[in-house]
């Protein structure tokens, strides 16, 4: 039962607007030619995936996110260990370049890659990489930079030396904002994926939409916009899950360690 309440606490919202959107469409309230029923945007999900046809554009938009978030995770969380730690003075001179790169609007970006490299996956994966880039490296510098004093002063009181020190303190203390920037990064690589794959590509999901919408298969689209809303919520869910679980976890590992 507490489960159940649990459940319509958190949908209840959703679950109003799905039945608004059903029965609107249905009294043709709002025109089905623009606007399918739910229900029929269900239906479409399904032959997709019995055909097949969802699963071959769905794995490929994943092998993109995928590469472009873990290639930028490679990057950016060393990078803002260094920028956030060792290098500091590097940091500040490198500020006003990374703020100013940061704010380059990736679908800007992506038009300049396009013009150099064409339109293939190396472009595709290239910008997912710069989107997820930015946010991993920002909240890794602001985990280090707010990491408790208190806790460095007590692994030297224990003896820690440096490398120690890092391992057992810095980075299990820089765990949430590594996550919160992961999170974000996981996020911006769908949003950016969906808009790569609508403006050049022959396959992936955002290719669905901009094909369907194209070809006034707006049942199709909508299908694929939900599909795409549905694997972000999943993402979001994962990366909260891992995060409670694990930066609880190195948080407490901290604690007893060191009293």
């Amino acid at each position: 039962m507490n489960y159940i309440k649990k459940f319509l606490s958190k949908f209840i919202l959703v679950i109003i607007f799905l039945l608004l959107w059903e029965i609107t469409t249905r009294l043709n309230i709002v025109s089905p030619i623009f606007l399918p029923p739910f229900s029929k945007v269900i239906e479409v999900i399904i032959k997709m995936i019995r055909t097949g046809e969802f699963m071959v554009n769905f794995r490929i938009s994943i092998f993109r996110a995928m590469s472009g978030f873990v290639i930028a995770s490679f990057i950016g969380i060393p990078l803002g260990l260094l920028l956030g730690g060792w290098f500091r003075k590097l940091k500040l001179a490198l500020d006003v370049l990374l703020e100013v790169c940061s704010q380059i609007n990736p679908f800007l970006m992506f038009h300049l890659v396009v013009l150099f490299f064409g339109i293939g996956e190396f472009s595709k994966i290239s910008i997912l990489v710069w989107t997820c880039l930015w946010p991993i490296i920002f909240s890794t510098i602001s985990g280090i930079n707010n990491v408790n004093p208190q806790l460095v002063k007590v692994g030297r009181t224990f003896g820690l030396g440096r490398v120690s020190m890092f391992i057992k303190i810095v980075l299990p203390a820089t765990a949430p904002g590594i996550f919160n920037g992961l999170r974000l990064a996981a996020g911006y690589s769908l949003l950016m994926l969906t808009a790569a794959e609508m403006m050049g590509s022959k396959s992936g999901l955002g290719y669905i939409i901009i094909n369907s919408q194209e070809n006034f298969r707006i049942t199709e689209m909508y299908a694929a916009v939900l599909i795409i809303a549905f694997v972000a919520l999943i993402v979001d869910y994962i990366m909260v899950s891992i995060e409670k679980r694990f930066v609880i976890f190195e948080s407490e590992g901290i604690v007893n360690s060191n009293y």
